[in-house]
């Protein structure tokens, strides 16, 4: 039986993930002749052809979405291996993506093991937790932090750990000596900051003034946690938000904490894929994360 030619197969892979020949080319860095031609020389081995043509895109056919699933999972196999490689070396690379919207302290907090250890390289990236899956998945980043969980499908199974849960707090200017904060009296009069409706906190947020009939006065809705933090600190506004996002603000006086609002949490996740390997330094991040957590 004649041997697969993996060179063969990452062309495959390439034009597959592009789903254009033209575009699979230019990111390969050679003609379309030649990227055709490896594609030829894989269906002929396979006995079958991978790709329709439909105007100037091409669609997999079945044996190429067969393909294209053995290739993802080859190719992201080897990236695993690499990283196996250089952390059996001790070169302590450890790459990590966090959804562009979570909280920085609480990154900070997580890092914060392993961010005065020389020896130690980080790579931290930040987009939408759909790109970063995508990423994780192929084993580009060794673990994803964000506050919402990964679920899974037919198609992949993430290990999310719960890391931490924070309270959700009102916070705002400092109140006046003797003068206290009532949330069901001052809730609806006063300007409020909150995080958009696609957030979970939003959402629970939204449910319990629901229940408890109230009608907030909502003058800004903000996705990112550090925009939000800034707002909060000059816009002189009631803003909601995790306690731990304006800690240094409450430490400091900048804001006074109102109320921890009822039924109202963030959830930090760790999300991972199963793999043949997990880095030591991220084994003992998470441990120390959970450990430290499950203390407070």
């Amino acid at each position: 039986m004649s041997r697969l030619n993996y060179h063969h197969l990452h062309y495959f892979w390439a034009v597959a993930s592009e789903g254009h020949l033209t575009r699979a080319a230019e990111r390969l860095h050679v003609s379309q002749s030649a990227l055709s031609a490896q594609i030829r020389q894989l269906e002929e081995q396979l006995g079958q052809p991978l790709f329709l043509r439909e105007g100037r895109k091409l669609q997999l056919t079945e044996l190429g979405a067969v393909v294209m699933r053995y290739a993802e999972e080859i190719f992201a196999l080897g990236n695993e291996l690499l990283a196996a490689a250089a952390s059996a070396e001790g070169r302590g690379t450890l790459r990590i993506g966090s959804v562009a919207t979570l909280s920085r302290n609480f990154q900070d907090w997580f890092l914060q093991p392993v961010l005065k250890e020389t020896e130690v390289r980080l790579v931290l990236e930040s987009g939408s937790l759909e790109e970063l899956l995508l990423r994780l998945k192929s084993h580009e980043l060794d673990v994803v932090l964000s506050n919402r969980p990964a679920l899974a499908d037919d198609k992949q199974s993430w290990r999310c750990r719960t890391l931490a849960r924070q309270p959700v707090v009102l916070v705002g200017p400092p109140l006046p000596s003797g003068q206290r904060f009532d949330f069901e009296r001052d809730l609806p009069r006063l300007p409020l900051l909150a995080p958009s409706r696609k957030s979970e906190i939003r959402l629970r947020f939204d449910l319990l003034c629901e229940e408890m009939a109230l009608l907030p006065a909502i003058r800004a809705e903000v996705d990112d946690m550090a925009m939000l933090r800034l707002l909060a600190r000059d816009a002189g506004c009631v803003a909601l938000l995790p306690a731990i996002v304006v800690k240094d603000e409450l430490e400091k006086g900048l804001l006074q904490q109102y109320c921890v609002v009822p039924s109202v949490e963030e959830t930090f996740y760790a999300i991972t894929v199963q793999r043949h390997y997990l880095p030591p330094l991220l084994q003992r991040l998470l441990r120390e994360a959970i450990t430290e957590a499950a203390v407070v």
